[in-house]
């Protein structure tokens, strides 16, 4: 009995060192493909000189970053672009700014790029909340004529773009340039601009957020009026999802929208004028970032009838009249005429 138990106990403890062998070898083969996993999302998406404008914003954290690097495909991955800023303790020294970036160049070649601000020049910008004369105007100053910009921004170019799949057959562009920095060299024209603003609006327009808005109660079309709306409403991104909830209620219960940001357009088409329609306007009043679609897409679960916005461009929410014009007077008394 004794040889047995202690056959036994020989045997158990070869089973046990068995189990932590194969453990221990799992952990090492697990971290070694882990390492090279990284290693090889750092190198280059291609060998192809493709290049990208891209642009950080200010305050964009890491994550942001990476997702709109992998979106854009001048990375591999977005966790392993993460992995190397936080390893390399690069974070704090990412600098805001537009930077021509390569699908040749591997993740520390960018990130070396954007830590020492290499910022593109030669570059034609589109601002957000922009409306098409003004971006026609921009295009001009950038040193495109008058022709070949009127030529450009005819709708009949890009009928086939996917971009522009909602689009009433008789309805112009606006709304639907993305504003963002395009490399200017100098055989670009106009043309090339817009297919890739255009290009930049359908990596926005999802299957999720198509599906969001139709879940809204309105078209494609109707969203990104309403996004257009919001975009020259409101200053501050985090309140666009609230003042969402705010016209997209107004709408639903026959009330009209009121928005000051129509007028420009209203007084030229009554159709725009929000004081005297209680629906939509038929079309966007100006180009949309991707944080109105969002907004209008998602709106925010709240249940505000009314806001204002601040003459510090902070935006203020009521559920009753009293109480809007209590917030009107106590923070628009410029930009509200008081």
């Amino acid at each position: 009995m004794k040889f047995d138990h202690v056959k036994g106990k020989t045997r158990i403890r070869s089973v046990v060192l068995g189990i932590l062998l194969f453990l221990l070898v799992a952990v090492v083969g697990g971290a070694t493909y882990l390492y090279k996993t990284y290693q090889s999302n750092l190198e280059p998406v291609s060998a192809v000189e493709v290049t990208h404008v891209f642009t950080v914003e200010p305050g964009a954290t890491t994550g942001q970053i990476a997702d709109k690097l992998k979106a854009k495909g001048v990375i591999k991955s977005d966790w392993a672009f993460e992995w190397y800023v936080r390893n390399n303790q690069l974070r704090d020294k990412i600098k805001a700014g537009t930077y021509i970036l390569s699908e040749s160049q591997s993740v520390p070649e960018i990130i070396d790029v954007i830590v020492e601000g290499k910022v593109a020049t030669d570059l034609v910008t589109i601002l957000p909340g922009k409306r098409i004369d003004q971006i026609k105007d921009d295009f001009i100053e950038q040193g495109f004529t008058s022709e070949d910009v009127d030529r450009a921004f005819s709708p009949d170019l890009y009928a086939d773009h996917p971009a522009l799949s909602e689009k009433p057959k008789d309805a112009s562009l606006e709304g639907y340039i993305y504003p963002e920095s395009f490399l200017k060299v100098a055989s670009t024209t106009p043309e090339e601009i817009i297919r890739l603003a255009l290009d930049e609006t359908e990596l926005r327009l999802t299957a999720e957020l198509r599906q969001a808005i139709t879940k809204q109660g309105m078209t494609l079309h109707q969203g990104i009026t309403l996004a257009s709306i919001i975009e020259r409403e409101v200053h501050n991104d985090d309140d666009r999802a609230q003042v969402a909830q705010v016209f997209i209620k107004r709408l639903r219960e026959g009330m009209k929208l009121e928005s000051n940001a129509t007028d420009d357009y209203a007084k030229l088409d009554p159709s725009y004028n929000t004081y005297d329609i209680t629906s939509l306007p038929p079309g966007p009043i100006s180009n949309v970032s991707e944080s109105s679609l969002r907004a209008v897409a998602f709106p925010a679960s709240t249940d505000w009838t009314y806001f204002v916005s601040g003459d510090d461009k902070t935006t203020h929410f009521s559920r009753t009249l009293q109480e809007h014009e209590a917030n009107i007077e106590k923070y628009c008394t410029t930009l509200c005429g008081r």
